[in-house]
């Protein structure tokens, strides 16, 4: 048993910022930004938390999928970026939903979402009838505004995805290499009079170049694997649905796949790197602008913080 997915949402802040406006405080320019990142702006709160874009995310796949919320068996987020470390994000939708239903939260970073629905897959076996999965970021919180290397790149925003039981949900692949040695993003130490570790800045830190040859590196063994234990090929897949980190990454592991660009949809140029949230947002776009049909082969993958990277193959 796995599942089928009945609706999506997504909700991004009214405020877009342009790289025009980030180059009035950052050494940067539109041209620069474009050529390394592939981003035009990006959606940034200026009152919304991470709960509450995940709020109207899950109110906006409910409607879509016309499902009542009473149906919810249960609530699937994820983030790296929320304001507190409790309640989670999923209990924070649950009491803005005003459902009763279990709750809880995952942390892969920018390949969670994927591994919601890995998790979401178990629960359907063990006989849950409908779950609903939201990847919410407030990346501009834990940005450091300075640092004109990780400002660029990321937005805010969140997706959610409604899902029933079903046998759409093909295969997956899940990769953890643990390490913060290329990418990383400190809590607060804290005050305790008794710490005596290092005390580092709770903003995103991140070795771009080794980020980029993970990143290709993930999404080309990845893709193959599925599609080599399906015995499919890649010219019966209609999308590659990729994390929205990076253009150029995307560009490489095309070329690596022998896969034209087309075949990947991108949307970054729009909202920016919204870690857990690209996915589902990317999924709502193409879902009501009509671009996925049913009986549609996708593929979703993405790669991030832990490190870690997941994959999978759906029937839309």
């Amino acid at each position: 048993m796995s599942f089928s997915v009945l609706g999506t949402g997504m909700y991004v802040p009214a405020k877009v910022v342009t790289n025009h406006d980030l180059s009035q405080f950052l050494e940067t320019s539109d041209e620069w930004i474009q050529q390394r990142v592939g981003v035009v702006t990006r959606h940034i709160s200026t009152k919304e938390t991470a709960a509450d874009m995940a709020y109207h995310a899950a109110v906006a796949a409910l409607e879509n999928s016309n499902c009542n919320k009473e149906d919810i068996d249960l609530i699937l987020a994820a983030t790296i970026s929320g304001e507190r470390i409790s309640p989670s994000i999923s209990c924070e939708v649950q009491e803005k939903l005003g459902i009763n239903c279990v709750a809880f939260d995952l942390n892969a970073a920018c390949s969670a979402f994927i591994f919601l629905l890995e998790t979401a897959a178990g629960f359907f076996a063990r006989g849950y009838k409908k779950i609903l999965v939201i990847g919410a970021e407030r990346n501009s919180r834990i940005v450091d505004w300075k640092d004109r290397n990780t400002a660029v790149i990321f937005g805010d925003g969140a997706g959610a995805l409604v899902l029933e039981a079903g046998e759409n949900y093909l295969d997956s692949t899940m990769t953890v290499r643990g390490g913060s040695d290329v990418i990383n993003i400190p809590n607060p130490t804290g005050n305790s009079p008794y710490y005596q570790g290092i005390s580092e800045t709770p903003y995103i830190l991140m070795n771009g170049q080794e980020t980029f040859k993970f990143a290709v590196n993930a999404i080309s063994n990845d893709l193959k694997l599925l599609l080599e234990r399906n015995q499919i090929s890649m010219e019966q897949i209609r999308w590659i649905v990729p994390h929205q980190a990076n253009k150029r990454i995307i560009d490489m592991a095309s070329v690596k796949l022998k896969v034209s660009t087309e075949k990947f949809f991108l949307n970054i140029q729009k909202y920016g790197n919204t870690s857990c949230a690209s996915i589902p947002i990317a999924l709502d776009e193409m879902h009501r602008d009509g671009l996925l049909q049913r009986g549609d082969l996708i593929l979703l993958t993405a790669f991030g913080g832990g490190l870690a990277h997941a994959s999978c193959l759906l029937r839309w």
